[in-house]
């Protein structure tokens, strides 16, 4: 067997050369393999636009939006040196766990003078019964001498009309007659010295009784300063008002406080929920109740959800401590942001993950106020023609 020639392998070159190049859209799998992509790319981009129609387009979505709960601090109600701290950073608490004590001494010297108010103003009542008790014989005593007066008078009236007549007729002197009505005229005096006697000793009972009733509005004013007593003194235990966890804690055994001194706060980790700051041109189809899809950046991958629960009653600026003033000065449209309250869907392990302050990125789904804005139109012709 002979090899081959180089005559043979340009014979070969100038063959292929004559014979013309087949186009790639000419061969049936290439067809079919772009026909393939053709058709897949109008499926997908039909369901994207589908997806986006029905669905995409109702979704409103931001990522300034944070986790946030209603934390309480916690301050002391009286004054005094810290005495004890129950608690520490981080720990939980319930309702009513005592945080830190105040010593008590002062406000228990205060209660205990409340109550020897009270008792004296007590004995005040009891010694002025005994002089009404007493002061009531007096009454008796002076009505029997008014009594006996009484008599006198009449006897002495008697006496002196008997020898008035006498000594008309001369069958007396006009000493013993000038005598007699003398002894008329003391009798009479007496008498109105005793009527006085009994209104003074009677008045005098009203006068014990009226002392009585002061006695006792000062053992009332006394049982009300021992209550104030008694409740600052049980503020010298400060109790927690919520349960959560014990956050920014500050106070320390041996410091003096004042009341409203911040100390503590309580953080309630039961009852957080996320707000969501959206631009004013997101919140028209928003409602509350409206599903929402909520992923923590601290927990990636996992999706959470929860709903719309309340809005703002005004745009963020409108809370800030200056506001803006647009009537003023030259004029820069800004899109607003309106604060959104969203309540999570978790249980007690995912919750127990998530923090106050923590970033957020929530979707509200608003496919069910999809035909809100048509109702506020065909609304604002009803009232142009009720107008004309």
């Amino acid at each position: 067997m002979t090899s081959p020639t180089a005559e043979d392998f340009g014979a070969d070159d100038a063959a292929s050369a004559a014979e013309p190049k087949q186009s790639l859209l000419k061969r049936r799998g290439v067809r079919i393999v772009i026909l393939g992509v053709a058709i897949v790319a109008l499926v997908l981009g039909a369901s994207w636009f589908a997806n986006f129609w029905m669905v995409g387009r109702y979704q409103q979505s931001t990522d300034d939006a944070y986790v946030q709960a209603d934390a309480v601090i916690v301050a002391p109600k009286v004054a005094g040196y810290v005495e004890k701290v129950f608690v520490a950073d981080n720990q939980a608490v319930k309702a009513g766990d005592a945080l830190f004590s105040i010593d008590p001494r002062d406000y228990r010297s205060q209660v205990a003078q409340a109550q020897a108010q009270i008792d004296v103003a007590k004995a005040s009542a009891e010694g002025l019964r005994a002089q009404i008790a007493e002061q009531l014989a007096a009454v008796d005593g002076a009505r029997a001498r008014l009594v006996s007066a009484e008599s006198d008078l009449r006897f002495a009236k008697t006496i002196r009309d008997r020898y008035e007549a006498l000594a008309a007729t001369g069958a007396e002197s006009r000493e013993t007659f000038a005598e007699k009505r003398s002894q008329y005229e003391r009798a009479e005096a007496a008498l109105a010295a005793r009527k006085a006697d009994l209104v003074s000793a009677q008045r005098r009972v009203t006068t014990l009784q009226a002392q009585i009733t002061q006695a006792g509005a000062q053992a009332e004013g006394s049982v009300a300063q021992r209550a104030a007593a008694e409740v600052d003194l049980g503020s010298t235990v400060v109790r927690a008002s919520i349960a959560g966890r014990i956050g920014n804690k500050t106070v320390q055994p041996g410091q003096f406080l004042q009341p409203g001194t911040r100390t503590m706060s309580i953080v309630p980790l039961e009852q957080l929920y996320i707000t969501a700051n959206f631009k004013e041109t997101q919140v028209g189809l928003m409602r509350p109740g409206q599903p929402v899809k909520i992923e923590i950046d601290a927990l990636e991958g996992v999706e959470l959800h929860g709903k719309v629960e309340s809005f703002a009653p005004g745009t963020g600026a409108q809370f800030s401590l200056l506001p803006p003033e647009n009537a003023t000065g030259n004029f820069t449209k800004i899109v607003q942001r309106i604060p959104v309250r969203i309540a999570v869907d978790a249980g007690p392990e995912t919750r127990a993950l998530l923090l106050p302050g923590m970033s957020v990125h929530v979707s509200v789904d608003t496919r069910s106020a999809k035909g809100a804005l048509k109702k506020i139109e065909r609304e604002q012709k009803a009232l142009e023609q009720a107008k004309k």
